[in-house]
């Protein structure tokens, strides 16, 4: 009996180590567990911030291209309106040569003006002639089509229209048949 007692002592003793293995294991699981989950919870956040900074990164770049693209915007707006009255000056009629050299030196500024409006990007918008396209072309007047032009054509231009690159500057005043 002894000896029954003895093994009855040992099964109870491996039981309890078992046990006491048993809760052990389950906190180390637990806590690698933990740490898993907490290393994937920061990885996310590592990749989330990296995406963030490249995106802020783009935009930025995207941002300094569009300021490079259209920094001429401003100036070709505020020249407009002398480009417009060196050309009315240029409609008037001359008689003597004084006022015709005068004309010639008013067409070397419009010239020049040009030229550097050009190189910057800001050209003329297409109009008389053309179908009428809302987006260029800002009509202020209407009339009967003629058997010799299609409804919706531009028939007169009151002032040009510029665009710097692909964004308008000043749409075209125009006559459209209707």
């Amino acid at each position: 009996m002894a000896k029954e007692k003895k093994h009855e002592v040992e099964e109870e003793v491996e039981a309890e180590e078992t046990m006491e293995t048993e809760e052990i294991d389950i906190p180390e699981v637990s806590e690698v567990e933990d740490l898993t989950n907490k290393f994937s919870e920061m990885e996310d956040k590592f990749l989330r911030a990296r995406a963030e900074i490249a995106n802020m990164s783009n935009r930025n770049k995207n941002e300094r291209e569009q300021l490079i693209r259209y920094r001429s915007q401003d100036l070709g707006k505020k020249l407009l309106p002398a480009i417009d009255n060196l050309e009315r000056a240029l409609a008037t009629e001359v008689t003597d040569d004084q006022s015709a050299s005068l004309k010639k030196g008013v067409e070397m500024v419009l010239e020049s003006l040009t030229v550097a409006l050009k190189e910057e990007g800001i050209t003329e918008i297409k109009a008389e002639g053309e179908t009428f396209d809302p987006n260029l072309h800002q009509a202020v007047q209407t009339v009967p089509a003629e058997d010799d032009v299609a409804p919706e054509t531009i028939v007169n231009v009151l002032q040009k229209g510029y665009q710097l690159h692909d964004r308008v500057l000043r749409p075209a005043m125009v006559v459209v048949a209707q």
